[in-house]
């Protein structure tokens, strides 16, 4: 009887032993007709290339402050004794002027991202993380990316000119024209920074920031500092510095993931001349003095209760980012980095839309 029970366990054992080994077989013979990925179309491709899903960062401010400009113009005309829409005072420019911001944010981050990728191609084979992006591959041709970079930033020039020919307060100027060449020195100039300054977030956040000023010069074509603050250039500058502020401390936590890479290659951040655990700490007194500057903005710009809620939501996704950056593995860093601050742009953008163009219409009282 001890034997048949000694040659069961034996039995069981064996059998325990296997199972893993079989399973392990099966995995790879059916694993790669389940985890293989199509292959991704033309399209996809190139979308990738320039992250085009990163275009959540400054697109929503820059429709944030367009919304913003436009109220503000409608202001000044009515001031001025001239005719001014009703859906301006609401916040909408018109569809035109609207498609040629979206246009001329879309061509110049284009531009301006395919431009970096091909300065770092050669640091990005040696990187780890990023070998496998599309130049060091060998996905895309060098040629290729050279003639996006171009095509968009000739696009991006020649609808400024069409942004200041179709501006209502135009009175000759070309306001967004002349300042075109100035925008992409500071989004491409962006991509050399690491190379000789610790401060590339600081680079990379003014670069952001252009966008909020620059939806507010296509629509009123000046930066007038007179009148109601609201509706003063006072708003979008002190926006401006909010997405500064914004990018410093995001860019910062996601340095953290090349660390070793760029001390090893000579490459400079905050991150490298002051360490990770610095590096964070900054970060977090960064968005602190963004948060007051965000309380300050919405005082100025005389919101109302749907901003204070968009609030409570912004300095969620900005709390649980730094937990994410300080207790979780560097894994953590793309979902802090992309889908906190994706929220944090999104929510900022819809609250100032709610309040320009919805609370006027539908509610009366007032926080205060």
């Amino acid at each position: 009887m001890f034997r048949h029970a000694g040659q069961r366990n034996g039995t069981k054992l064996v059998i325990c032993r296997l199972i893993p080994q079989l399973l392990s077989v099966a995995r790879k013979e059916i694993g790669p007709q389940h985890e293989e990925s199509p292959e991704p179309s033309l399209l996809e491709k190139w979308a990738d290339f320039v992250k085009i899903s990163h275009t959540v960062f400054a697109l929503p401010f820059a429709l944030a402050a367009t919304v913003l400009a436009a109220r503000a113009g409608h202001a000044t005309r009515i001031e001025n004794g001239e005719t001014a829409s009703a859906a301006m005072e609401r916040g909408w420019p018109g569809w035109q002027i609207f498609g040629l911001i979206l246009l001329a944010m879309v061509t110049a981050r284009t531009c301006a991202m395919a431009f970096n990728r091909i300065v770092d191609r050669k640091f990005d084979a040696l990187n780890p993380r990023t070998k496998d992006r599309h130049l060091p591959s060998g996905q895309i041709s060098l040629v290729s990316a050279w003639t996006l970079c171009l095509l968009s930033g000739a696009l991006f020039i020649g609808t400024t000119y069409g942004i200041d020919h179709l501006r209502e307060s135009n009175q000759g100027k070309l306001i967004c024209f002349m300042l075109s060449p100035v925008t992409l020195f500071f989004i491409l100039g962006y991509s050399f920074t690491k190379r000789f300054t610790d401060f590339t977030h600081v680079f990379l956040g003014i670069a952001l920031a252009i966008s909020p000023v620059g939806a507010w010069l296509a629509i009123n074509g000046s930066l007038d500092f007179g009148g109601p603050i609201k509706y003063s250039a006072f708003i979008p500058s002190l926006l401006a510095l909010i997405v500064v502020l914004w990018l410093i401390g995001f860019d910062t936590i996601y340095a953290i993931q090349d660390f070793e890479f760029d001390r090893t290659n000579n490459l400079h951040s905050i991150v490298v001349r002051w360490g990770p655990d610095n590096a964070l700490n900054l970060a977090l007194l960064v968005h602190i003095v963004m948060m007051i500057l965000l309380v300050l903005f919405g005082l100025l710009a005389g919101f109302k209760m749907a901003y204070w809620i968009g609030m409570v939501i912004i300095t969620a996704c900005l709390g649980l980012e730094h937990w994410i950056a300080r207790k979780r593995s560097l894994d953590w860093i793309q979902k802090a980095f992309f889908n906190l601050n994706a929220i944090i742009s999104l929510v900022f953008m819809a609250m100032v839309i709610t309040e320009v163009s919805i609370v006027p219409r539908f509610i009366s009282w007032r926080l205060w």
